[in-house]
């Protein structure tokens, strides 16, 4: 029983007596970012110093992928603090390697856009991506207006219109593809009228078809050998110039009418025949409303009166062959019209892409 009582007094004395401080045990408080620096420093083998990687795709506001934004990566809390770039790929993607574990922030920014900012952490070993990244267009881009005026609008459509060949070759300048073209000014006319008329496919085709007249002998009057091409060649330009001249730009200018055909392109197949039949007797004007096509069916009279004064006398028509002709002249045109709505865009390659604002 002593024994007992002399154990039991010795435990609780010594439970009772004060336990000297162990410096090896104190622990000062700090900052997160010291923390991780400190526990880098003492384990740099351990899973905390492990990197990771950061990787995305940025988009435009249609969702397309995005070439050439501009991404910074932030990590002001590493030692040393991180800045690096990187630019989207033909994919819209990025990707930053040997990212140190911690809180980060990717800066995506391009002309025209406005940056967007992407803030996380990344926690040791991680590969990070996070959902695609949208590039908003930016206030400013939004903002721009075009200040050309209508006449330098119509310009630059007719210097589209010039570079229009069906199969790469025969030109195809009297179509406009714009619903809502600006209107031609009179110098504009005659220059579309000029380039159409001296373009070297209009000159081949002018002497291919002088060729068939000699071989069948038509309009004889021109006889036949070298002086006999000469005549039928410069009958046919002369026609073809002429038409182009007065039909195309004299009187377009005059009445102020637009001498080009526009492009319909939509609707049911019946809708556009009806189209096309209308396009043979109206025509756009200046003003943008459609009328009567005034200047196209007299330029076709006064084409054909005119050739009286050069065909052969035996080949010459009189005023109701002249009336005759111009009449079959509208019955070609609606058959070039025809071919126009229906067959010749597809034939047609590198048409620009136009929109139907207006100008």
């Amino acid at each position: 029983m002593t024994c007992f009582l002399l154990c039991t007094f010795s435990v609780q004395s010594w439970c009772q007596s004060p336990v000297p401080p162990n410096p090896s045990l104190t622990v000062a408080v700090t900052s997160p970012e010291a923390l991780q620096s400190q526990l880098s420093a003492a384990l740099p083998n351990s899973e905390l110093s492990a990197s990771g990687s950061i990787h995305g795709v940025v988009v435009d506001p249609d969702g397309s992928v995005y070439e050439g934004a501009q991404i910074q990566l932030e990590q002001p809390g590493a030692v040393p603090p991180s800045v690096k770039n990187a630019v989207s790929d033909s994919v819209g993607r990025f990707n930053f390697t040997s990212v140190p574990a911690g809180h980060f922030k990717l800066t995506v920014s391009s002309k025209g856009f406005a940056s967007q900012v992407v803030s996380g952490s990344l926690m040791p070993g991680e590969s990070f991506e996070p959902l695609p990244i949208v590039l908003p267009v930016s206030e400013a881009a939004s903002e721009v207006r075009v200040t050309a005026s209508p006449d330098e609008i119509a310009e630059e459509q007719v210097h589209e219109e010039e570079q229009q060949r069906v199969l790469g070759v025969i030109p195809n300048f009297y179509v406009s593809y714009v619903p809502n073209a600006a209107p031609l000014t009179a110098h504009q006319k005659f220059a579309l009228a000029w380039r159409s008329s001296i373009d070297p496919m209009t000159i081949l085709a002018t002497a291919s078809f002088a060729g068939v007249q000699q071989a069948t002998n038509s309009f004889s009057g021109y006889g036949q050998g070298a002086q006999g091409y000469g005549k039928r060649f410069a009958a046919n330009y002369a026609d073809g110039f002429i038409g182009s001249m007065i039909g195309g730009a004299i009187l377009p200018a005059l009445m102020k009418q637009d001498p080009r055909y526009f492009y319909k392109g939509t609707g049911t197949v019946r809708a556009r025949l009806l189209y096309v039949l209308a396009n043979s007797v109206v025509c756009k004007g200046d003003n943008g409303h459609w009328q009567g096509n005034y200047s196209g069916i007299l330029g076709g009279i006064a084409a054909g009166g005119i050739s009286n004064l050069y065909y052969p006398a035996a080949d010459r028509s009189g005023l109701s062959l002249t009336f005759e002709n111009a009449f079959i002249g509208i019955g070609v045109g609606t058959m070039e019209d025809f071919f126009q709505e229906f067959v010749v865009r597809k034939l047609t390659p590198r048409l620009p892409n136009y929109s139907n604002s207006k100008p």
